[in-house]
């Protein structure tokens, strides 16, 4: 792991934060300021634009474009209506239309209307980049049937575009209707519906981010704005939050119980729901050869994975946190319900430690040491040598990547571990610029969003999520079924079938589930959730919808 000195650490702390770390959440100009940490980094680059996958800032999408409505997926997928008030599936499930509120401003006192949500919609259809979702592989057309209502009809019946069509960025046609290269564009000074919009200080190493002067919901917020200061790994996380300079964060903290809890018992606290799936990915369209042919080869992909220790990750690295998966689709225990037996049967020995099983199975398919420097060749004798790519200073799963490394190098085979920068490991997998790398899929209302994200090669090249390179045209099939019927019955025979192939091919190595990580400090502020207060998924994280709803609930305390 690298990370800063810990002097430096500390100096770099009190630089970035500089602010009480007791009292009220009233500054001395008297506004309730939030200090947050979505996530960690070396340095903060401007960009606001909330298409772009590996740079785009973490408090873009929600806080700054509110999204048409929040699923929960803490609460069986309740609708939370933001930018809309209503949406219905037409009767064919052929379409799908929205209802907009009347009563939503720009930031700059525009109005807000249909015309925004075509633009958008037009804009990413004639900027495929910009398709983070896909969405135009199952569009015929988007229709503005008056300012307050646009229907969005399909190519065919999929019971599960709706979920894909609010994760996209509605944006004001009068501003990005001039922008010569959207791809590019960084969007300084954003123009949104959420929140947050004004971007009052932006430095390396802070940045202030405060209300929307329009912003429609006002009544029910009262954060005047989100700080975030640059913290580099968990260990600075640690640091900040044990001196109660943090609000809301969600980081890996070891024995979080006396690290973080002990240090301020009356205000420290942290709740872990069940969260992302965790996996390795081999490159299916690795470069060198013998990586090539090894990745392309079942039974390395399934040896590999018998020398994945998870119990050692889930207790060592992970300090007991996450949850073994050892399903062999990766269903994970949250999705047990959807669990095909079968799959165990013909495919579970395979997500099991079992390192002699692992170095039989390898001899069996031909691997051998035929050069005498103690690492396996392929049957046909080129080298395999690869290193695991994992963000510097995620510090849980650096160490899971070293225990990977741990149990393949004892195997025979030549891995080592490379960690780049949070941002560049992300471009990296969505680019396919990598051998193996450690990666996580996010949850939702039913294992489906997170196959269909991750495993459907429509995705590929385009979020980090696909970042596997193997396209399965049969599981392909299998997930356009499941959101191709509402029917319950024809969906659990789409979700049966699906983990069959995914075992089956073994795209990825399911690893463990983390728990949603979440801490917060209650010094400045009420209403947080929590196991007593379960509103919606916790998380501060981009990717979480949620935290929209999560931050109206905030209260300053008096």
């Amino acid at each position: 792991m690298t990370s800063l000195p810990f002097a430096a650490g500390l100096t770099a702390l009190t630089l970035a934060l500089a602010m009480p770390a007791t009292g009220h959440a009233q500054t001395a100009e008297d506004r309730a300021i939030l200090t947050i940490v979505p996530f960690q980094t070396t340095v903060w680059t401007r960009n606001f634009n909330p298409f772009a996958e590996a740079n785009r800032l973490p408090t873009t999408r929600e806080f700054i474009y509110e999204p048409l409505l929040v699923f929960n997926t803490v609460d069986a997928g309740r609708v939370h209506y933001r930018l809309a008030e209503a949406f219905a599936y037409g009767e064919d499930l052929r379409s799908v239309t929205f209802n907009l509120r009347d009563n939503v401003l720009w930031s700059d006192g525009e109005s807000f209307d249909a015309d925004d949500v075509v633009f958008t919609f037009d804009l990413i259809r004639r900027n495929p980049a910009l398709d983070i979702r896909s969405i135009w592989e199952d569009l015929d057309r988007v229709e503005q049937v008056d300012a307050r209502t646009v229907t969005f009809h399909l190519n065919t019946v999929d019971t599960t575009l709706a979920e894909r069509i609010v994760e996209i960025p509605i944006v004001p046609a009068h501003i990005w209707g001039g922008i010569v290269d959207p791809v590019t564009f960084t969007n300084d000074d954003p123009v949104g519906t959420g929140p947050f919009t004004e971007i009052e200080r932006f430095t390396a190493q802070v940045y202030i981010q405060c209300r929307n002067p329009n912003y429609w919901d006002a009544g029910q917020l009262e954060v005047d704005c989100l700080r975030l200061p640059q913290l580099a790994n968990n260990d600075q996380t640690l640091i900040a939050a044990q001196r109660g300079e943090l609000d809301w964060f969600g980081s890996f903290l070891p024995d979080i119980d006396r690290s973080y809890v002990g240090a301020d018992p009356e205000h420290h606290a942290y709740w872990f729901p069940p969260g992302s799936f965790v996996v390795m990915h081999v490159n299916a369209e690795a470069e060198a050869a013998g990586n090539h042919a090894a990745f392309n080869d079942i039974a390395f992909r399934r040896a590999f994975s018998m020398v994945m220790d998870r119990a050692g990750m889930v207790d060592i690295a992970g300090y007991g946190y996450p949850t073994i998966n050892e399903y062999p689709s990766g269903l994970g225990r949250q999705f047990d319900a959807w669990n095909n037996p079968a799959v165990d049967e013909s495919f579970g020995r395979f997500t099991r430690y079992d390192p002699d099983g692992a170095a039989a199975l390898l001899s069996d398919a031909g691997y051998a040491d035929g050069n005498g420097d103690g690492f396996l060749e392929t049957p046909d004798g080129q080298d395999i040598a690869f290193s695991i790519l994992v963000p510097n200073g995620w510090t849980d799963w650096v160490n899971t990547v070293q225990i990977a490394v741990e149990g393949l190098q004892a195997l025979g085979i030549d891995a080592s571990v490379a960690t780049p920068e949070a941002a560049v490991w992300s471009q990296r997998l969505i680019d396919g610029d990598y051998d193996v790398a450690i990666n996580a899929y996010f949850s939702g209302t039913s294992p489906h969003r997170t196959f269909e994200a991750a495993l459907h090669s429509r995705y590929i090249g385009v979020t980090r999520f696909a970042a596997h390179r193997f396209r399965i045209d049969d599981l392909d099939d299998a997930l356009d079924a499941f959101s191709r019927t509402a029917d319950p019955d024809e969906r659990r025979a789409a979700m049966d079938r699906a983990q069959m192939l995914i075992a089956e091919a073994m795209p990825h190595i399911p690893l463990f589930n983390n728990p949603v990580w979440y801490q917060y400090n209650t010094t400045r502020f009420t209403g947080w959730f929590n196991a007593d207060n379960p509103v919606a998924a916790p998380r501060v994280h981009p990717g979480s919808p949620e935290r929209l709803i999560h931050v109206l609930s905030l209260r300053p305390r008096s």
